[in-house]
């Protein structure tokens, strides 16, 4: 077989159009992976939408940055891989790869990790974005650990979500914002529930922290969220992490804490082939915790495949309650 099935989207806002393409070839240290689900992220909206510049993926283009499936192929230097692999990755999709809402894809092996076994192909391609997007923040820059009180910014949202079960994980106090529906999303993952309509900062601080502040927020909201949570940190040792840090904002309330910041930019191996290994790496470790039930995907019910696509884009815009997941 020479083709494959593929969603393209032509235009800004324009329907997904299911067509045939040429089925990919792996190349020198790619995987060729026959793609079982595609994990669908509000970035792929916004790409869609023509509202994500620094995703590098111009239109017309085939969407889609997460994956779950299995190796079809190992090219020259791909080592480690064998044929059968299932495997979940984020590979594609972007600074103009061709995305995940295809039958195959030709990926970096770098990017690859070996599927947890407890999850299913849907369930695992949900989570490639969002769980390298906490682990960096929370591990790789943060240091979480058993000593700090966590707050968690949005936690019943995709990264959120993940963040807190990591947090916890590491042994931290984890607290987490949302608004009420959201309370039993977060008080049932584990971390206390903070209600950022009902209480200010300065009051969520001096309940929880005796008015010291967190050691470690993690802003996963941006935008007005990110200037509370420079309110929130702990005088000199806090630490505050953002995945959307992108707005224009004062440090002073930071700065006057002697307090730190990092930014967390996921998609930097996507487009410079830097740091590709780490990102392996971090799924590698995550799917340990995954199949030691220590982490898990919130799911939405619904369920898409390559003819039902549009009606997937259009729940994830109006609200999903969990992840979503596109079966191909």
């Amino acid at each position: 077989m020479t083709d494959m099935h593929a969603l393209i989207v032509d235009a800004v806002d324009a329907p997904f159009r299911l067509t045939t393409m040429p089925k990919p070839v792996a190349g020198a240290g790619q995987v060729l992976v026959r793609i079982r689900a595609s994990g669908l992220n509000p970035l792929d909206g916004k790409i869609r939408a023509g509202q994500a510049a620094h995703a590098r993926q111009p239109l017309p283009a085939v969407l889609g940055m997460d994956l779950a499936g299995t190796v079809e192929a190992v090219g020259p230097g791909a080592g480690g891989w064998q044929v059968g692999d299932d495997v979940y990755a984020l590979a594609t999709g972007i600074g103009g790869a061709q995305g995940s809402l295809a039958e195959y894809a030709a990926v970096d092996a770098r990017l690859l990790a070996k599927k947890p076994a407890t999850l299913s192909m849907r369930e695992a391609a949900v989570l490639p974005l969002v769980l390298i997007t906490a682990w960096e923040g929370l591990v790789d820059r943060a240091l979480v650990g058993s000593a700090h009180k966590v707050l968690i910014q949005g936690g019943a949202g995709g990264v959120g979500h993940v963040a807190v079960q990591l947090a916890l994980v590491y042994g931290a106090q984890v607290y987490a914002t949302g608004s009420a529906r959201h309370r039993s999303v977060i008080e049932g993952l584990g971390a206390t529930f903070i209600d950022y309509q009902q209480q200010t900062v300065e009051a969520y601080v001096a309940q929880y922290t005796a008015g010291e502040g967190f050691d470690i927020v993690y802003d996963t909201v941006g935008g007005e969220t990110l200037d509370a949570s420079f309110r929130a940190a702990k005088t000199y040792h806090g630490h505050v992490v953002s995945c959307l840090g992108w707005g224009q904002h004062s440090l002073a309330p930071l700065s006057f804490r002697g307090a730190s910041y990092s930014g967390v930019f996921t998609l930097l191996p996507l487009l410079t082939a830097k740091g590709c290994e780490h990102h392996g790496q971090i799924l590698s470790e995550a799917a340990r915790l995954i199949d030691a039930g220590k982490l898990k995907p919130i799911m939405d019910g619904h369920q898409f495949d390559l003819h039902s696509a549009n009606a997937a884009y259009d729940l994830l815009a109006g609200g999903a309650q969990g992840r979503l997941a596109i079966e191909i």
